[in-house]
């Protein structure tokens, strides 16, 4: 805690329903920030980290306006392992300098007692855990997460369970948190427990 903010991480597996809990912080006043959102401003149209993907991907990565092909990049890094490792030695330093600034920036700026709480799905898996107050993991059944990726992401069964695969299971994520919101109902009830959550945070 810095000037009295709080800073909260919020991570979980993929399609758990991290991006929804986001919205449900932030219409209750949380200042948000993401390494999604990062990761759209580093590997902008005629950035070094776009131009480092190109060189190593070629130009599938790229829209035909030269921004990136997000779809496309992600298809390449659940190709291979080697293939996922190359893009996380490329963007992940500047993911994470660029959500260290928004935070550091956020805590001189904010009133005390605001709550910050920023989205990493790999969260516990680069060690960011030191980085908060609390750690908050939201969970989601298996069978769940992959409807959710091949309706949002027109992926396969096997390609959804590839992703799901490539993650922390998310026992181990859970393990990890301070706090676990389970997402495997309504929205209604997700946002009961982010209701519930937000007192004791």
């Amino acid at each position: 805690m810095k000037n009295g903010c709080r800073l909260i991480g919020v991570t979980g597996g993929v399609a758990s329903g991290k991006s929804l809990v986001m919205e449900l912080l932030k219409e209750k006043g949380a200042v948000c920030f993401s390494a999604d959102q990062a990761s759209r401003v580093v590997a902008g149209r005629n950035t070094c980290v776009l131009e480092m993907l190109k060189s190593c991907f070629g130009d599938s990565i790229l829209l035909q306006d030269g921004s990136l092909n997000r779809a496309n990049l992600a298809a390449a890094i659940f190709s291979s392992t080697e293939s996922k490792e190359t893009v996380d030695r490329i963007m992940h330093p500047p993911i994470l300098r660029l959500l260290r600034a928004q935070m550091e920036g956020a805590q001189d700026d904010l009133s005390f007692g605001t709550l910050i709480a920023v989205e990493v799905p790999l969260l516990f898996e680069t060690g960011m855990q030191s980085w908060f107050d609390k750690t908050i993991v939201i969970s989601s059944n298996e069978p769940l997460q992959t409807v959710r990726l091949k309706h949002r992401n027109g992926l396969s069964e096997s390609e959804a369970s590839r992703r799901i695969a490539s993650q922390w299971p998310m026992e181990l994520k859970a393990a990890y948190a301070d706090i676990v919101i389970p997402n495997d109902e309504s929205i209604e009830k997700l946002q009961e427990r982010v209701d519930d959550i937000w007192h004791l945070l």
